[in-house]
């Protein structure tokens, strides 16, 4: 066939076309060889390739993405090692609901079931934690596949979706491709069904005397924040969140009782085992808010669980209503029935609420450099409407209970995973996503040294990324476990030997600042927020700080150490 002939495009091209289609904007990614006629074509594409210094920090700068902004994160890895270095990623989008289509590289299909040099079973290794997997083997289904691999990433309760791409699949050549009209017999979004019960839930709330509404993160991927908080409004219900529920309600809206489990405010786990109804939006019962006791969780109430996942209703805790459904349309309904049915009288119950949250406020000695002080300076400087990214360990515990959070979309952190490494590359992907807004990473010594390399991704594209590194030369929350729980036997908790994080955070040539003392520490932040680019705050805190409330494990929320 002669080069007049040709007509078709190689397989690589459609690819980047029908992810154009879905609205993609930027890939994250890391290449290798099967994947080079995928490179190739990048070449010659509008489509942004962000390359990331480890496959790990691709799929969480694309989760960083997807939070921060709604939409499908992408991303891209080489087969073999380059695959299974994001399944840590994979896992964790699976775990918080954040939709997201992985790329990976695959050999040629005529070598696949060979030990081929770099095969591996990836979407045998990652079934488990996908909503559904394609081994694409003809180029021709590409625009079919990436359509209902959106499709099924965004809808319904949304979720990793895994494309893999034998290497002569993407090089194929003069490809016509065939029709994207979607193929899915076998896939079922849940629709409304509830038959009355928007309301008997608005009737049971105009009953009860000690109402409790909690959210989490269904509330965030529904968008439904804004009428969640016309409904507290008009009702004057309290509100208590999960971890993936932070900023449903901004952090100082006089209804908020703040987060509610194992690192909860006492008010909020008080409310939630004396409330009369327990109104739960979005969330899982997990066991960092249970205790891994469902059958001893809120057990004066009635309790209402609304969620897009029929699965999780009934799964931990019994309840008495259960609505399937989005979180938005179903408190939107519920407010177009209010007017029908009283107002709940809850004075009362704000008065024991009150009293709750005098005697039991959110304490620390302002006297020294605590990581209390510092994430509330830090909220104070950067304000509640930065975007802010933690990595897992004490910080991340601090970060929920103090920073200012007024929007949810502004705050991205691992929650049913809860991975280390996470911060530094999650914020890069809010930071592309959202370019002319400020980022700020509140990391540890820990958690930092799993994703350092991502200092590179960070100084090679200009990000003006601002990092609070909390230095307390251990692994904080292990040694707060074992001090509390194993008579103090500390084991394989210091951090000896790690470096001078200023040093290297210079050495990508990011500005780097020490702080030793109380009094340095906004100087430090209004010079970071002042500076152009990247910035590394690097500050020195006691190993001996604990994060408090705790709900010791197997314990009812309301048995909290204090003190």
């Amino acid at each position: 066939m002669s080069e007049e002939e040709k007509t078709g495009l190689i397989g690589a091209h459609i690819l980047l076309n029908a992810l154009q289609q879905e609205g993609v904007d930027v890939i994250f990614g890391y290449p290798g060889g099967v994947l080079l006629p995928l490179y190739d074509a990048l070449l010659d594409s509008p489509v942004r390739h962000v390359l990331a210094r480890h496959e790990q920090g691709v799929v969480f700068a694309a989760d960083g993405y997807s939070r921060v902004t709604g939409k499908v994160g992408v991303c891209l890895g080489t087969s073999g090692p380059g695959a299974t270095n994001l399944v840590t990623g994979i896992a964790n989008a699976f775990l918080d609901s954040i939709p997201m289509v992985v790329l990976t590289g695959q050999v040629p299909t005529s070598s696949i079931g060979s030990d081929s040099f770099q095969e591996v079973d990836i979407i045998g290794i990652t079934m488990p934690i996908t909503k559904h997997s394609y081994l694409v083997k003809d180029a021709r289904d590409l625009p079919r596949i990436v359509r209902e691999a959106f499709y099924i990433a965004r809808t319904g309760r949304p979720g990793p979706v895994l494309i893999d791409l034998p290497k002569d699949v993407l090089a194929a050549e003069n490809v016509i491709p065939f029709s994207n009209e979607m193929k899915l017999k076998g896939y079922k979004v849940f629709g409304q069904a509830n038959n009355g019960k928007i309301e008997e839930v608005v009737k049971v709330l105009s009953e009860s005397r000690k109402p409790v509404l909690y959210a989490g993160g269904g509330v965030v991927t529904a968008g439904a924040e804004d009428v969640l908080r016309q409904f507290i409004d008009k009702t004057s219900i309290p509100l208590v969140t999960t971890l993936m529920g932070t900023g449903s309600l901004p952090f100082e809206h006089p209804n908020s009782l703040g987060m509610v489990g194992m690192h909860g405010t006492v008010t909020a786990n008080y409310a939630v085992d004396d409330c009369d109804l327990l109104i739960a939006v979005g969330v899982r019962f997990d066991d960092r808010v249970t205790s891994g006791i469902g059958h001893r969780f809120a057990t004066k109430a009635k309790v209402i669980h609304i969620d897009i996942d029929p699965v999780e209703i009934r799964k931990v805790v019994k309840t008495d209503i259960q609505i399937v459904g989005d979180a938005r349309q179903v408190i939107t309904e519920m407010l177009e029935v209010l007017p029908a049915f009283p107002v709940p009288q809850v004075t009362e119950w704000w008065n024991q609420l009150h009293d709750w949250k005098a005697n039991h406020t959110l304490e620390y000695d302002k006297d020294r450099l605590t990581p209390q002080m510092v994430i509330q300076c830090l909220g104070e400087v950067a304000g509640g409407e930065t975007i802010v990214t933690t990595d897992v360990g004490q910080h991340q515990m601090w970060a929920a209970q103090y920073y200012p959070a007024v929007n949810p979309r502004n705050y991205a952190t691992s929650c049913g995973l809860g991975v280390m490494g996470y911060g530094l590359p999650s914020a890069i992907g809010a930071q592309i996503a959202r370019p002319n807004e400020k980022v700020v990473v509140i990391t540890g010594d820990g958690s930092f040294q799993m994703s350092i390399q991502e200092l590179g991704t960070i100084a090679q594209n200009q990000l003006p990324i601002k990092i609070v590194l909390l230095n307390n030369g251990v692994l904080g929350m292990v040694r707060q476990m074992q001090k509390m729980f194993y008579a103090e036997r500390y084991s394989q908790i210091s951090l000896q030997g790690s470096p001078d994080f200023v040093k290297v955070a210079e050495a990508y040539g990011i500005h780097g600042i020490h702080v030793n003392s109380l009094e340095q520490v906004r100087g430090a932040f209004e010079e970071a927020f002042s500076h152009p680019g990247p910035v590394l705050v690097e500050i020195a805190i006691s190993e001996n700080e604990n994060v408090l409330p705790m709900v010791p494990p197997g314990k009812l929320i309301t048995e909290m150490i204090v003190r």
